[in-house]
């Protein structure tokens, strides 16, 4: 029966969590390869998860700035649109003024 892990040292895939490999007693001594440190690759794989997390909030940030720029520009168009519906009014009132004060004067 092969076990899969113990109490003191349960099996996992996570390589900094392993136990350390044992040295191999049926080799001689200075013919394996030296051991490896992993540091780079352990600090690596951190600040890719570390990146890995922010990308969700800097997504979510790129998206607020396009709806607040899009609803500014949406402002500006309505107000733009009450602007010229002002300014048309104001005409039509020049308009009326005029006519009313020629009226005025031919009788």
């Amino acid at each position: 029966m092969k076990r899969i892990g113990t109490i003191d040292r349960p099996h996992t895939h996570d390589p900094r969590n392993q136990a350390p490999m044992s040295v191999p007693t049926n080799e001689p001594v200075g013919s394996a390869t030296p051991n490896v440190t992993i540091i780079g690759a352990n600090d690596s794989r951190q600040n890719r998860t570390r990146e890995m997390q922010l990308i969700p909030e800097a997504l979510a940030r790129a998206h607020m700035h396009d709806r607040l720029r899009e609803a500014d520009t949406q402002r500006q168009a309505v107000r733009l649109v009450t602007a010229r519906r002002m300014q048309r009014r104001a005409e039509r009132a020049s308009m009326r003024a005029r006519r009313a004060l020629a009226m005025a004067v031919m009788h």
